[in-house]
Formats: structure tokens, sequence, C-alpha cells
């Protein structure tokens, strides 16, 4: 087969001799792959419901100001309304939001729940371990004979 056939475009040319246990362009890997994946997704799991996440009080400006940092974004909302191309609105409208966004982020407390060593050893284990089990399988594994 040539690159110039008719059946297999020039871009997918060195696509055409893999196979599907090929992992991110390199040979082999696919079973090393899905095990990682699994491994880190049970581990992500396991420690992302250690954490607890509870939020504070708006407090840029003082006790309570997010009224405030509504402004921009309503001004910029009236804008667009007013005239959907206007820059100015967008430029309002978007950094309310980033602004809001910000803000949120900003008054969070994020806390990691008690728990044993055991399981935070477990956890970070399968995290890893599937991370690099994932980074391991897009290396290449065999050497495909001509």
């Amino acid at each position: 087969m040539s690159p110039s056939s008719n059946h297999v475009s020039g871009m997918l040319w060195p696509m055409a001799n893999r196979s599907l246990s090929d992992v991110g362009g390199t040979p082999g890997g696919l079973g090393e792959f899905f095990v990682g994946f699994v491994m880190a997704c049970v581990g992500g799991y396991l420690l992302f419901n250690q954490v607890t996440i509870a939020g504070s009080y708006w407090t840029f400006w003082g006790a309570n100001s997010f009224g405030i940092s509504l402004i921009p974004l309503l001004f910029g909302i009236g804008i667009l309304f007013w005239n959907g191309r206007n820059p100015f609105g967008w430029l309002l409208t978007v950094g309310g939001l980033l602004f809001i966004l910000a803000g949120v982020i900003a008054n969070m407390q994020i806390y990691f729940r008690q728990t044993s060593l055991f399981n935070v050893i477990i956890m970070f284990i399968l995290l890893v371990g599937g991370l690099v089990l994932i980074a391991r399988a897009m290396r290449p594994h065999r050497v495909k004979a001509e």
C-alpha cells in the first residue's frame, strides 16, 4: 500500500499499519493503559471523596461584598442586550464572570477529612501507580517485524 492510494489519505498513511492494541501512537500497551486508567480513577475517587469544601463569607471589600462584584457583570449584560457586538459589553461581562469565579475560589475552605494512614497510602498508591502505568503504556513495547 502506498501513500498515494485512493483508499488511504496521506494524513492517515502513518496509521495504516497500527493495530487496536497500540496506545498513543506506539506499539502495544493497551492492557497497561486500561489497568492504569482504572487504578487512577479509583485512587482519584477515593482521594477526592475525603475532601470537604466549605464556603465562607465573600470579603473582598469588607463584610459581605458579593453584591458589589455583580455590578460589572450586570452592566455588561445590559450593554450586550442593547448591542451584542459591543466589545466593552463583552469585556465587562467576561471580566465580571471571571471576578466572581475568582472570588468563589478564593473564599473556599478545603479540608481533608480524618482517615487512617493506611487508607491515605492506598489512595496515593492507586492514583500515582495508575498514572505511571498510563505513562508507561505510551512507550513502545515491541518492534513490529516488517
